[in-house]
């Protein structure tokens, strides 16, 4: 194991090309998309080949979903909570602000698709020597088609296993990436960078100092919550939003690449999700319940109902509980200007679930109407909700798997399985699963408003106001 490197993973982003799977409430990296792992706990079981102590920058709102992939890989570490998204300049220099100066830290997305880990954790090890020398290390992927939607690095001289940065490309057009993919010596940038800490601020410090200045303010401000550590947020929220490449990587000349040569993925778009899954002889491929007919080139993603495709050429479907995408491989990445206009109509699936996840379990809003909503709540073993009061909505509780503790006002009972209770406006309550198995209930809520913000928490083990 490569012990002189920290990884950074940045978990940010909102993923909108992956609509309607990924949303803003719960994005790609955090969506079980490959073998019910998501692309987080893939990336984090990737760098526990180097380190099994990380760094991890995230959304404060998507704290939870972070501990909980964690969790499940074993993987410790610093967990960075950002007020708001300033983009990857200054989310590298928390993580740099938050190492020893000397480290070598490798920031890595949390939403890329590296399948075979120890070609990677050998390609990492091959920068080492250029970034102690005082590099900015990136890794550079073999292109294998002449893509359009990823940025280009232009080799130069050899410099020990690695080679001289000649020059960023930008996303090129056709023509020009063809040229590229026939001559040699151009590579897909990966956004992967191996750096020292001290060497990143002096950078920061030099070409962007105004960047470096506000999250400097923000981590000396920063609290610790529980296994987080919170930035300061006025401080944050006031530093200019850049990325990495325009902040630094444009004006500075001191940067290597190694090259990758084996499978890599952004999974940027449902055609680059589509790429990840092995097709039939026609080039169809089904996730989930879908099924094909007299079509070929076609995709389906549907884990939840039967979707039918007949008669369908080089089409992606994508279906989910309350959305459907049916786009042409050839437009998948005009996604992300679907999601902008949806977001315009104030159309909530732009941005949220019907199902929505919570650091106790998740409920899935099954039907609402005119002063009632239905709810199917799923707690986990050990979880409990808040201690809570509702000032405009009752509550019935039925349990359909599992066994609930209940607390209702000055009353504490337990309730299993075809048992139900009455939760009345205005008593503070709270429900806990005290099992070993998922507790589920169906909840009904009947008022003049049922908005999710009408609850007044009084004692909440998971740090919410």
């Amino acid at each position: 194991m490569i012990t002189r490197i920290r990884p950074v993973i940045l978990c940010g982003g909102s993923g909108t090309g992956l609509w309607p799977l990924s949303r803003k409430s719960f994005p790609k990296q955090f969506v079980p998309l490959i073998g019910e792992k998501s692309l987080l706990q893939l990336t984090l079981e990737r760098v526990k080949l180097i380190n099994t102590e990380v760094i991890c920058v995230a959304s404060d709102e998507h704290r939870f979903l972070l501990a909980e992939s964690l969790d499940k890989t074993g993987v410790s570490g610093t967990l960075i909570l950002e007020p708001v998204g300033r983009n990857t300049a200054a989310a590298m220099a928390a993580a740099a602000l938050n190492a020893p100066p000397d480290e070598l830290l490798l920031y890595c997305p949390a939403d890329h698709h590296i399948p075979d880990t120890q070609a990677f954790a050998k390609t990492v090890n091959q920068g080492i020597d250029a970034a102690e020398s005082g590099f900015i290390v990136t890794f550079g992927i073999v292109p294998y088609f002449p893509s359009t939607v990823y940025g280009y690095i232009a080799k130069g001289g050899k410099l020990g296993n690695a080679n001289r940065v000649e020059r960023f490309v930008e996303k090129p057009q056709a023509e020009v990436a063809e040229e590229f993919f026939v001559q040699g010596g151009y590579l897909w940038n990966a956004g992967i960078f191996l750096v020292r800490a001290s060497t990143l601020l002096e950078l920061l410090r030099l070409h962007a100092p105004e960047i470096l200045d506000s999250v400097e303010m923000a981590v000396s401000q920063q609290k610790k919550d529980g296994s987080f550590l919170r930035l300061g947020k006025e401080a944050f929220v006031g530093c200019r939003s850049e990325s990495i490449d325009y902040a630094v990587l444009e004006k500075h000349k001191e940067i290597a690449v190694v090259t990758f040569g084996h499978q890599w993925s952004d999974v940027g778009s449902w055609s680059a999700v589509a790429g990840l899954f092995e097709p039939d002889s026609l080039g169809n491929c089904l996730v989930g319940l879908g099924l094909i007919k007299e079509s070929k080139y076609t995709f389906i993603h549907a884990p939840h109902r039967p979707v039918v495709a007949l008669g369908m050429e080089d089409v992606l479907i994508i279906d989910t509980l309350d959305a459907i995408l049916v786009v042409r491989r050839d437009h998948a990445e005009m996604v992300k200007e679907i999601v902008v206009e949806l977001g315009k109509n104030h159309t909530y699936q732009a941005t949220e679930h019907r199902r929505v996840i919570r650091p106790w379990g998740s409920y899935d809003s099954i039907d609402t109407g005119d002063r009632f909503q239905v709810k199917r709540i799923s707690i986990k073993p050990g979880a409990s909700l808040s201690l809570q009061l509702h000032h405009h909505r009752a509550e019935h509780w039925i349990v359909v798997r599992g066994t609930a503790r209940v607390t209702r006002g000055d009353e504490n009972f337990v309730i299993s399985e075809n048992q139900s209770t009455y939760i009345p406006l205005g008593i503070k309550h709270r429900l806990e699963n005290p099992g070993k198995t998922e507790l589920e209930i169906i909840e009904v809520q009947s008022g003049g408003y049922l908005e999710e913000d009408d609850i007044v928490r009084f004692d909440d083990k998971y740090g919410r106001n």
